[in-house]
C-alpha cells in the first residue's frame, strides 16, 4: 500500500507538471522572455539560447520555474534559465520556459527551426522523352529529395537564365521529405536548344544563414520540332529577258531540316532552296511553287516570272551593220574622189608639155 501511494503521489506532481506547462497561459503580461526569441538551426549543428522567467517582481513564495524540453540540458542561474544542446537531432524541440504558482501559470515557447538543405535536386519532363512540338504543351517536373522544412522551400524553373516561374509546398511537415514541383510549358522554335533546369532554395528568413541553402538541379537541353518558316517571301512579277539566267531562292528553317519541291511550268522536282536555270526561254514563263515540308507541316511560296525578248543584241547588229556600212561608203567615196584627182593632174602637165615642146621649134619657110 506505502508504495502505490507514493506511485500515485509521483504520478499526480507529474501531471500538475505536465498540466501546468501544456496549459498556462503565453499572453500573460510578465510572461518568460527567450533570447534570441527564434533560432534556425541546420539539423545535427549545436545551439542555445536563454530564458528569463520573470522580468519583474512576478516571483512569489511558492511559485516554481523551469524550462521544459525534449532535448539538451539546463542550467539555472537566479531567474535565467541556460538552454544548451550540443547536438540538436530532434525536428520540434520547442522548449517551454514557464513559472507558476496558486494563482496562474505563464509560459513563453521558443520558436526554433530545424532545417536540412535537399540531398539532391533534378529536373525531367513529365511521361516524355525525346523532342517536344513547337504549340504542344508539356509538363516540367523539380524534384527535391529529403528537405526540411519543406513550407520553407522556393522552387524556381529556369531556361538558361530567365525565370519561367516559381512554386512553394504547402507540406507543413517538419521533417526532411521528397516533394515534386511542376511547371506547364509550350515551347516554341525559340526554346529549341534552350537549357532547363530548376533550383530549390530554403528561405528561412532574416534569423537564418545570410546565404539561403540552394541546391540546383542539371540542365536538361530540349529539342524542339517546328514546320519550316521561310526566310522571306515574294509576290512580285519577276521579268527576266530571254537568255538571261533566272534565279529563285525560298529558303527556309524548320526542325528537322527541310525538303525541298519545285513546281514549274515545265515540270515537278526536287531540289535545294534555290532553283537556277542558265538560259531561260519563252517556255520558263508562268508561275513556280516551292513547296518546304518537313513532318510537322510545310509553308509553301510562288513566284510569277515573264520572259521578255531582248532587243539589244539586235540593236547592236544593227548598228554594227550600219557602221560598217557606212565604213565602205566613206571608203569608196574616198577612193573615187582621189582617183578623179589624180587624172586631172595628169592631163595638165601634158598640156604643159606640149606647149612648151611646140614653143621651141623654128618654122621654116
Amino acid at each position: 500500500m506505502f508504495f502505490s501511494d507514493i506511485f500515485l503521489v509521483v504520478s499526480l506532481m507529474t501531471f500538475l507538471r505536465d498540466f501546468h506547462v501544456t496549459s498556462c497561459d503565453q499572453t500573460c503580461v510578465d510572461k518568460p522572455v527567450f533570447t534570441p526569441t527564434r533560432l534556425v538551426v541546420k539539423h545535427g549543428d549545436p545551439t542555445s539560447a536563454s530564458c528569463s522567467v520573470c522580468q519583474h517582481a512576478c516571483l512569489v513564495n511558492g511559485t516554481k520555474s523551469d524550462l521544459e524540453k525534449n532535448v539538451g540540458d539546463t542550467s539555472i542561474n537566479g531567474t535565467t534559465i541556460l538552454w544548451t544542446v550540443k547536438r540538436l537531432t530532434e525536428w520540434q524541440p520547442s522548449p517551454i520556459c514557464y513559472y507558476s504558482n496558486a494563482a496562474y501559470q505563464c509560459c513563453s515557447t521558443l520558436n526554433v527551426t530545424v532545417y536540412q538543405p535537399p540531398d539532391s535536386v533534378s529536373i525531367s519532363f513529365v511521361n516524355h522523352t525525346g523532342p517536344m512540338l513547337e504549340g504542344h504543351q508539356y509538363t516540367l517536373q523539380c524534384t527535391v529529395q529529403n528537405v526540411a522544412p519543406v513550407d520553407h522551400l522556393i522552387v524556381t524553373f529556369y531556361k538558361g537564365q530567365t525565370a519561367l516561374g516559381q512554386l512553394q509546398s504547402n507540406n507543413t511537415e517538419k521533417k526532411p521529405v521528397t516533394e515534386i514541383f511542376s511547371l506547364n510549358i509550350t515551347p516554341s522554335k525559340e526554346d529549341d536548344g534552350g537549357r532547363f533546369w530548376c533550383e530549390a532554395k530554403l528561405e528561412l528568413g532574416p534569423d537564418g544563414p545570410q546565404l539561403p541553402p540552394v541546391v540546383t538541379s542539371e540542365n536538361i537541353t530540349a529539342t524542339v520540332h517546328y514546320k519550316p518558316q521561310l526566310k522571306s517571301s515574294h509576290s512580285d512579277l519577276i521579268t527576266v529577258a530571254k537568255g538571261n539566267s533566272l534565279q529563285l531562292n525560298c529558303s527556309a528553317v524548320g526542325n528537322p531540316s527541310p525538303l525541298y519541291t519545285w513546281k514549274s511550268p515545265i515540270h515537278s522536282y526536287s531540289n535545294g532552296s534555290v532553283l537556277t536555270i542558265d538560259s531561260v526561254t519563252s517556255a520558263d514563263k508562268g508561275q513556280y511553287t516551292c513547296s518546304v515540308s518537313n513532318h510537322v507541316g510545310t509553308a509553301t511560296v510562288t513566284f510569277n516570272v515573264d520572259v521578255k525578248v531582248s532587243y539589244i543584241g539586235l540593236i547592236i547588229g544593227v548598228i554594227a551593220a550600219v557602221a560598217v556600212l557606212v565604213v565602205i561608203c566613206v571608203g569608196v567615196g574616198y577612193s573615187l574622189i582621189y582617183k578623179h584627182s589624180r587624172m586631172g593632174q595628169y592631163n595638165l602637165k601634158d598640156v604643159f608639155r606640149l606647149h612648151t615642146k611646140h614653143s621651141a621649134v623654128s618654122s621654116v619657110e
